[in-house]
C-alpha cells in the first residue's frame, strides 16, 4: 500500500509558504542569538538590522498564509 501523501489542487503553493515561514523563523532566531550573545558591536548592530528585515519578511509571508488559508475554505470569496 502506498503511504505517500497526495496533494490537493493548490496545496503546493500553500506548503511553499509554510516552508518560507519556517526558514524565516529559523533565520530570525539566529539573528536574535547573534544579538544576545555577540561580542562585536558591529556584528550586533548588523544582527539587529537583519532581525528588522526578517520580521518584515515574516509579516508578509504570514499575511499571504492567512490569505491562502481563507481561500481554502469552502465558499471563500475570490477577488
Amino acid at each position: 500500500m502506498d503511504n505517500a501523501k497526495t496533494l490537493e489542487p493548490g496545496e503546493d503553493p500553500f506548503l511553499t509558504l509554510h516552508a518560507q515561514r519556517e526558514d524565516l523563523e529559523r533565520q530570525l532566531s539566529l539573528a536574535q542569538q547573534r544579538q544576545q550573545y555577540g561580542t562585536d558591536p558591529d556584528a550586533i548592530h548588523r544582527a539587529s538590522e537583519d532581525e528588522r528585515t526578517l520580521l518584515l519578511s515574516l509579516d508578509r509571508v504570514m499575511t499571504r498564509i492567512r490569505a491562502a488559508e481563507y481561500q481554502r475554505q469552502p465558499g471563500a470569496r475570490r477577488w
